[in-house]
Parts: C-alpha cells; structure tokens; sequence
C-alpha cells in the first residue's frame, strides 16, 4: 500500500495572520501529499469547492480534496459539472468526499432536502457518478431527473469518489457506489472492521474497491483535549478512550497512524484539533514528524 499524509486545514487562530493562500503555498513548497478543506459555512474558511479551485491556479503538484463535503442539499447535476470543471484545471489532482450531513447540527437547516437524508444522498450519488463517466445521461429518479444531458468538460477518466461516515448504512453505501472510504472518530479496531463491511458490501454490489482507498481523517491534539472535543467523543463512544481517537502529541500520532497501517488504512488527512498558534510552524512540523512514514 502506498502510505500518504494529508493536511486537513481548519481554522485559523486569531492572532496568526495566516491567509489561506499562505497555507496552500507552503503545501506546495513543502512538498506535501495533499490539502483537504472542510464544508463549512459559518468559519473563515473558503467554500470546498471554490478553496479547491483557487487552490489548483496556484500550485503544480499539491493534490486537493474535500473533507467532506456535504451532498444532501446541493444540485447533483451543479456538484458534477463543479468536479469536472476542477478535475480540467487540475488533472489527477482532485480528491472529492462527500457525507451525508454537516457536522455542525446548527449549519444542516440551511441545506434543506425533499426526502430522507440517506435516499437522497443515494439518488444525487448515483447521478453525479454517471454525469462523471458517462457521455449522455437519462435519469428519472424519486427527487432528481435530467434527460440527455452531457457534463463538459468530460473527465479523462472518472473521479475516485470517496464517502464519509462509518455506521453500518454508510459502510453498505460505500461498498454499493463508491471508490475508497474517508473515516473520522474511529478506533483501529474499529477501521479494520468497517474495510471488511464495505469490501463484503462491495463484492455483494459485484464490484471492487482498491486496496490503497482507505482513509482516515485523524485530529491532533497538542495539550489539554478541548471541552467541547471531549464532549462530542463522549457522546459518540462513552466507553472509548479519547487518545484512540484524537492523539496528543507527534509521537502519539506516528504511534497511532502506524496501528492504523495495520489495519488497512494507508491515506491520512491530519488536522489540529484546535487552531495551531501558527499554521506555518505546524506545517514545518507536520513535514519532520510525519512524512518520514509515507512510502
């Protein structure tokens, strides 16, 4: 498997002063694997698709991904011609992850839905996969439908499409119509398990996921574990330790990413749990201690 580490922007500090095209410069001058932006609406942070964009005119080799991008809530037919444009500007380059939700309960009013959430994020799935791949498309679906239409500027070869999410329904979804797996809040026990659902999922839906299309987004502490972080790890698995899932410290994290390794997981997007004092040290850092383990 080839082993790549990804950094996962978040928040700036206040005090930093660090503009988002400083972070992508840095990146791409540092030499790292890839830059994931998350989708949010109420941080300071640039819109996934629109930071990927910009993201893309400014480096030759940075590799760009969303993590994750909600797709409930948003025009599948828009998202496809969103991705094939990106994927013409910047080609190979482009790593989308969608979810099913936001991760803010406060930000999912403001992208309504007609169905249920999952039912709905299946149908848009299906038809940005097939306006990705496919040079003509007839869809008529219970909330989506198009007729003859055609995504130009069409993909050279179709998008690697990654999901989030690890509760029994998303891991059968990801095995039934997606190319590789974007974990987050999991344990190593818990990744090893989730691979073997989706592989067996994948088999039952007569298709294939390759071996290097497991990932985890992992977040960093760096000191005393956040109030509210702890909260939320709480609530999602009162029993786990909160070093399985957020490690403290460099030397934790390689520890960590390594049992990870051994569990079939081989492509990383790290993130600090909280604003670093100053992304362009942590970058500096994230270089020494981290890319040491890609292969």
């Amino acid at each position: 498997m080839k082993i790549r580490i990804g950094i996962g922007i978040g928040p700036r500090a206040h005090d930093d002063g660090t503009t988002f095209a400083n972070v992508v410069d840095t990146c791409e001058k540092l030499g790292i694997d890839s830059l994931w932006l998350p989708d949010t609406i109420t941080t300071d942070l640039p819109d996934p698709h629109v930071g990927m964009a910009y993201a893309a005119g400014r480096t030759a080799r940075l590799k760009l991904g969303t993590g994750v991008s909600v797709l409930p809530g948003r025009n599948p037919v828009a998202v496809a011609k969103e991705l094939a444009t990106l994927a013409e500007l910047a080609p190979g380059r482009i790593l989308p992850a969608f979810g099913v939700q936001h991760a803010r309960a406060f930000e999912r009013p403001l992208f309504p839905i007609p169905g249920r959430r999952g039912a709905v994020f299946d149908e848009a799935l299906t038809l940005v996969r097939r306006l990705l791949s496919e040079t003509e498309v007839s869809f008529q679906g219970e909330y989506f439908g198009c007729e003859g239409i055609t995504v130009r500027p069409q993909p050279e070869r179709p998008l690697d499409i990654w999901l989030g999410g690890s509760g029994p329904a998303a891991l059968s979804r990801i095995g039934r119509l997606a190319d590789g797996w974007l974990a987050a809040n999991v344990t190593a026990a818990e990744a090893a398990s989730g691979r073997t659902v989706i592989e067996a999922a994948a088999r039952e839906a007569g298709r294939a996921i390759d071996d290097d299309h497991y990932g985890l987004s992992l977040a960093v502490a760096f000191g005393d574990y956040p109030e509210a972080l702890l909260r939320a790890l709480r609530e999602r698995a009162p029993e786990t330790d909160p070093a399985a899932l957020i490690p403290n410290g460099w030397e934790a994290t390689r520890k960590l990413i390594r049992a990870f390794i051994d569990s079939g997981i081989s492509k990383f997007v790290v993130r600090p749990a909280t604003p670093p004092a100053n992304w362009a040290a942590f970058m500096d850092e994230f270089t020494q201690e981290l890319m040491p383990l890609e292969s």
